[in-house]
């Protein structure tokens, strides 16, 4: 965004200079004013070599999920209790331990000064605030109930950060384990059976099969460890180039809710999020349209996003939002029923909201049910790993009698 730099008296008399950002000339001249200052001198103010270089000195940064929901929680408190906005973003600027949001707060704070509503002063940084989060903030101001919506928007972040964290803990455990399991085999294979050939190679024999294989294998993973190595890098990267096209997005999206184990819990975890988003959304105001658009581009699954238009399509014409999800395949029979119910007797939202509950539970109950299954199948598994290499090491050892019998014939 440009910068300006001015020189303007202000009410006291005092003549001050500064810098001020603003889309153009006119618009920082109109903040200035709103400000009671009597514009002396204001230009736009080109970078020089110092500005590049506090630019990439500048830190930089994510807005985290954490810090939305920990600055809209005590956003709520500070408006329940009747602190001006301004004021109150002022204080929770000061507060900020993130760098990056600290400048966004700071930058929405100064668009609210200079006449920009609070949900467009928010739009400006989709990074910091999605488009769910705007949209309800818009809806609460036009409604004259920001602190009930902000507190609304509030549980909302509170209950998807939760159902986000049981799908990580239920990955997060195999993903781990097999992990390690992998990096101890490759050490063994790369460092240790080495060792194990020279012993073995006194013997003057014959090596049983197993042993044998496993050496080879180890010869092998040495002389080619840089291309073994490069290959799970090549498929991460090809696998990224083919999901960045509406094809592969597709494709990986769809298969993921029809994989194995994983894939029920994905399909209830967009079951949950759908419901609850769009109750909320509903709930707090936003027309029925914008909620579902809202909600296609926060639904994180292209085919829950494609299903998701063909509801605001069939509303659109005419239709009910209860039957284009029944044809997805994507939604259970009791969700598309309640959607029906709440359709018809006016509490689309109530109804919305108590299938996100009741699925929350189901993920809760299906990521315990996976964590007691992966457990121990996880176990097997490094146990038949480990287990054969060492097996096959110290086979030779078992027939060391025979073999040195077999060296002296």
């Amino acid at each position: 965004m440009p910068s300006f730099a001015y020189k303007a008296k202000g009410v006291d008399g005092n003549v001050l200079q500064g810098v001020i950002e603003a889309e153009e000339q006119r618009a920082a001249i109109d903040r200035l004013r709103q400000q009671k200052l009597v514009i002396l001198e204001i230009g736009e103010k080109k970078a020089g070599p110092l500005d590049a270089i506090k630019g990439l000195l500048k830190p930089k940064g994510k807005v985290t999920s954490q810090d939305l929901v920990l600055f809209s929680r005590q956003l709520s408190t500070l408006v329940s209790a009747g602190v001006p906005i301004v004021q109150g973003l002022a204080i929770l600027e000061s507060q900020t331990e993130n760098p990056r949001f600290k400048e966004v707060l700071g930058l929405v704070r100064g668009d609210i000064e200079g006449g920009l509503s609070i949900s467009d002063a928010l739009k400006k940084h989709p990074d910091s605030f999605p488009d769910l989060y705007t949209s309800m903030i818009k809806a609460g101001e036009l409604g004259g109930i920001l602190d009930t919506i902000l507190e609304r928007v509030t549980g909302y972040l509170e209950a998807s950060e939760a159902l986000k964290a049981k799908v990580k803990s239920a990955l997060m455990y195999p993903a781990i384990v097999l992990s390690i399991c992998a990096l101890v085999t490759v050490f063994l294979l790369t460092f240790v059976i080495p060792t194990f050939k020279t012993i073995f190679a006194g013997f003057g024999a014959q090596l049983p099969m197993p042993t044998q294989m496993l050496l080879d294998l180890s010869d092998f993973m040495k002389a080619h460890f840089l291309i073994l190595g490069s290959i799970p890098v090549g498929i991460f990267y090809a696998f990224k180039r083919f999901y960045k096209t509406p094809y592969g997005h597709k494709w990986v999206d769809g298969r993921t809710l029809k994989a194995p184990i994983f894939g029920v819990i994905l399909k209830k975890v967009a079951v949950a999020k759908f419901t609850r988003t769009l109750g909320t959304l509903i709930k707090s105001g936003v027309p029925i349209m914008q909620a579902l658009e809202t909600v296609s581009q926060t639904a994180g699954n292209v085919v829950v996003s494609e299903a998701v238009l063909s509801c605001r399509e069939s509303i659109r014409e005419g239709g009910h939002l209860s039957d284009p999800l029944k044809k997805s395949g994507l939604f259970p029979n009791m969700v598309t029923s309640m959607i029906s119910v709440g359709e018809e007797t006016g509490a689309l939202d109530i109804m919305l909201n108590k299938i996100a509950d009741f699925y929350d539970m189901e993920v809760d109950a299906a990521v315990k049910g996976l964590t007691s299954l992966i457990e121990p199948l996880v176990i097997v598994v490094m146990g038949v790993i480990i287990g054969s290499i060492v097996i096959a090491m110290f086979l030779p050892m078992f027939n060391m009698g025979e073999l040195a019998s077999d060296a002296d014939k």
